[in-house]
């Protein structure tokens, strides 16, 4: 109701935006976590619900003394900092931030996690798990397989994080695989680190939403949401290993403009065909060749692989249409991009596990964006600096003639393949990958073919045994029969 700015639904107020962010804090981890790619939306939020929204990132209820002492305790050593500042300067859903100094002096920040974190975010999956259940015959087979897609991802990757052993290993790993990146990372302390805490380099900077400072400090943000969408193509089209959380309390801006990545809990890969199917979506939705761009949704498998492709090309150029308009602000924008989706209800889209998190960290940034620049969008804003990156996602080098010099390496490798197809065809050897999107549009047409032919039987052999238990109920038995015809001939 919030979001499509409805007054009320069947008698029903929306929250107030405090009473909505305290109804998310109350619920816990899991649901902070959900809730925070929204909190970043200035295109669905009024400023009002973003403010309260916000705080779900890192102003989150501290521990109580009590659980404190004890988690600390555990960590450490009594003399392990010359200084331990015990008022966090950041609380978050799985832990909080304080500051501290090293007995050389050296200003640290140390993560703690939050005391029983692990079995409750243990009982809100057994929570979500239960009402999938539940309502799971409500919903049809795509909704119904996303769904326990981003219930089984968001499992895996939320139990990880609860592990700052995990949090470290991923910083370690992240900051060899980009070190020459123009991207800030903090240097942590493993000797200090343990499950319950982590110990690294302080690093001063303002928050990404952090408006105020950022426009004193004469930053500019074009080039820092460029440098952004820069490193991500790096991240997720080259190198295959992405920071999967960057909320605004997660990404600091320097005084000097430099960009710092914090919390590194969570932390993916993305499969070589995952990464091949998004650089063509990128080149067809720059060529605006949009039957290509389904065709990649397909591989990419947020698009069932039997979905009709020309009536799906004609609504995403209408969203694109939509998107790359200039002139509409952002409520006009998402009212007529809410109508369009309207239409297309009953489309066979699908959100598979390798797409969850990629598409999160979309809509994040795109709502990074809008913190700044009111109609910002992926379209118009983000599809320009992924263009220019699509020669290095698909491997060109800096000059033409080291290009030329790789190609010319690769032409042995190719005639070396195509000898080798060439003598399986032959052979009659010849064979053909089929996708898992195609398997799964297979299985999904088996099911539903042989589902009403087993009915069918049951209810014959109901009848037949309801006549040999007793011959007075030939009626009952001769109906139940009828019924199990009818529904073995007409199978839809």
């Amino acid at each position: 109701m919030v979001i499509k700015r409805k007054e009320s639904f069947l008698g029903l107020k929306p929250l107030k935006p405090k009473a909505l962010k305290d109804t998310i804090t109350y619920l816990g981890a899991s649901f902070i976590k959900l809730a925070q790619v929204l909190a970043t939306r200035a295109d669905f939020f009024s400023q009002e619900y973003l403010d309260e929204l916000r705080q779900l990132h890192d102003q989150l209820p501290k521990m109580s003394d009590k659980n404190f002492n004890e988690i600390f305790n555990k960590a450490f050593h009594k003399n392990t900092f010359k200084i331990f500042h015990e008022n966090p300067i950041a609380c978050a859903s799985i832990g909080q931030v304080h500051i501290a100094f090293l007995h050389d002096g050296t200003k640290v920040a140390v993560k703690l996690r939050r005391k029983g974190i692990k079995s409750q975010v243990s009982a809100d999956i057994k929570i979500i798990n239960f009402f999938n259940f539940l309502f799971k015959p409500l919903f049809s087979h795509y909704t119904k397989n996303s769904i326990e897609a981003v219930i089984s991802e968001f499992s895996v990757m939320i139990m990880q994080e609860v592990s700052l052993t995990q949090e470290l290993v991923n910083l370690q790993k992240f900051s060899y695989v980009y070190a020459n990146e123009k991207i800030k990372f903090p240097i942590p302390y493993p000797e200090l680190c343990c499950d319950d805490a982590i110990v690294m380099s302080f690093e001063e900077g303002f928050r990404f939403d952090d408006k105020e400072n950022i426009f004193k400090h004469k930053i500019d943000f074009k080039q820092i949401i460029s440098t952004l969408v820069n490193f991500y193509t790096t991240q997720m089209l080259i190198k295959g290993y992405f920071h999967a959380d960057p909320h605004p309390g997660n990404i600091l801006i320097s005084k000097n403009g430099e960009i710092i990545f914090l919390d590194f809990g969570m932390v993916k890969s993305v499969p070589n065909d995952i990464r091949i199917a998004i650089i063509e979506l990128i080149k067809a939705a720059n060529e605006k060749d949009y039957e290509l761009y389904i065709s990649a949704s397909k591989r990419l498998g947020t698009i069932a692989y039997e979905a009709p492709t020309s009536e799906l090309a004609e609504f995403t150029e209408k969203m694109f249409e939509i998107f790359s308009n200039d002139n509409l602000n952002s409520e006009s924008m998402q009212q007529l991009a809410f109508e369009v989706l309207e239409s297309t209800r009953k489309m066979p889209f699908k959100l598979p596990s390798d797409a969850i998190y990629i598409l999160r960290v979309s809509a994040i940034i795109e709502g990074l964006g809008t913190t700044y620049i009111e109609n910002f969008n992926g379209v118009k804003d983000i599809l320009p600096i992924l263009k220019d990156n699509l020669p290095k996602a698909l491997g060109a080098k800096d000059s033409i003639i080291e290009t030329i010099k790789d190609e010319i390496k690769d032409i042995p490798f190719f005639v070396k393949d195509l000898k080798s197809v060439i003598k399986q065809a032959n052979k009659g050897e010849l064979k053909i990958e089929v996708s898992n999107n195609q398997l799964e549009w297979i299985a999904k047409e088996i099911k539903d073919f042989i589902r009403p032919i087993i009915l069918s039987l049951a209810l014959i052999f109901i009848s037949i045994f309801t006549l040999l238990y007793d011959k007075d109920l030939k009626e009952i038995s001769l109906g139940i029969f009828i019924i199990a015809i009818i529904r073995l001939v007409y199978r839809k």
